[in-house]
């Protein structure tokens, strides 16, 4: 029983040396099995890293978008008002009919009226609101406003002002009537001829000389004038002219002295003691005038001014001419 079973197990052993003998090694027909074993496992922990990683990189990077995308609209509405979209709606012939003899409201003030087609008011039209014209206006009739500002050119070809203020310079380059009065409180300067009727000034400065075509009338009211004691007893003195020139007569009456015939008295006062010229009109006084006498200012004010003779008249009449200059 022994030697049978021994040479079966020798033939077993053979078969399987034979079997792995003949066999290929697995490692040879796979060759990426021939990796080691330690860079797989590396490969392995990297690959791990990396994909936490990734997970936190999108997450930061999607916080950045939606960061970016918060700013980027807050800028643009800050940088846009607000549009509110008007509603428009067409005004149809029916709505038309239906308005007239009728006093109602159309739409609302959201709502955006375009009438395309001329339109004609026969009544009066009330704006509560601004009224905003994109073309030109044409008023056949007057046009009353109560403010108007103006901010560039403008042309008119008649203008009705009851007043007129004016803060800036006004250039006109036609001619200016004026109706009444002008009033003017600063200087004033024609740099043409100046033409007036009547010119009626307080104080008036030339710097150049003077040249008058025409006489020179020296207007204003008549000065008062006073007798003197020389004028003798029922004596009268009379004065016709002004303050600037005119003419004294005296009457002499009986006892007359020397001394002061009359003293004229100015309705304005000059500013200073005027010049004082006085002349007698010798074909008037020839008869009551001897060689004796001497006429002259006794004094000069500028208040009054009085005419005086050096000796005694005789009964007559006698006049002076006058002429005073500050």
């Amino acid at each position: 029983m022994q030697e049978d079973n021994q040479p079966a197990e020798e033939s077993d052993s053979l078969e399987n040396l034979e079997k792995e003998t003949n066999s290929t090694p697995q490692h040879l027909d796979n060759p990426e099995s021939i990796k080691p074993k330690n860079s797989s496992g590396i490969s392995g922990r990297i690959r791990s890293i990396i994909n936490k990683l990734n997970v936190y990189l999108l997450t930061f990077i999607l916080i950045l978008v939606v960061a970016s995308l918060i700013v980027f609209v807050s800028y643009q509405s800050s940088k846009n008002p607000a549009v509110t979209k008007t509603q428009t709606q067409e005004l149809t012939q029916k709505t038309i009919d239906a308005l007239m003899n009728s006093d109602a409201s159309v739409g609302d003030p959201k709502q955006l009226l375009t009438v395309e087609s001329n339109s004609l008011f026969t009544g009066k039209v009330l704006i509560r609101g601004g009224l905003d014209v994109a073309g030109s206006i044409k008023v056949g009739g007057p046009l009353s406003l109560p403010g108007i500002t103006v901010s560039g050119a403008s042309t008119f070809d008649k203008v009705s002002l009851n007043s007129l203020d004016t803060s800036g310079d006004v250039n006109i380059n036609g001619q200016l009537s004026v109706g009444k009065g002008l009033t003017v409180t600063g200087p004033v300067a024609f740099a043409g001829t100046f033409s007036a009727t009547t010119f009626s000034i307080d104080t008036l400065q030339i710097n150049q000389d003077i040249q008058i075509n025409r006489h020179i009338d020296a207007g204003g009211p008549t000065p008062n004038i006073t007798a003197g004691n020389a004028i003798g007893s029922n004596g009268t003195v009379t004065i016709s002219g002004t303050d600037t020139s005119g003419t004294v007569t005296i009457n002499v009456g009986s006892n007359p002295v020397s001394g002061v015939l009359a003293t004229i008295t100015f309705k304005s006062a000059f500013k200073d003691i005027p010049h004082v010229v006085i002349t007698p009109i010798a074909k008037l006084g020839a008869s009551i005038v001897t060689g004796t006498q001497k006429f002259y200012l006794s004094s000069r004010t500028s208040s009054n001014f009085s005419i005086a003779t050096s000796g005694a008249l005789t009964t007559g009449s006698v006049s002076f001419d006058y002429v005073t200059i500050d």
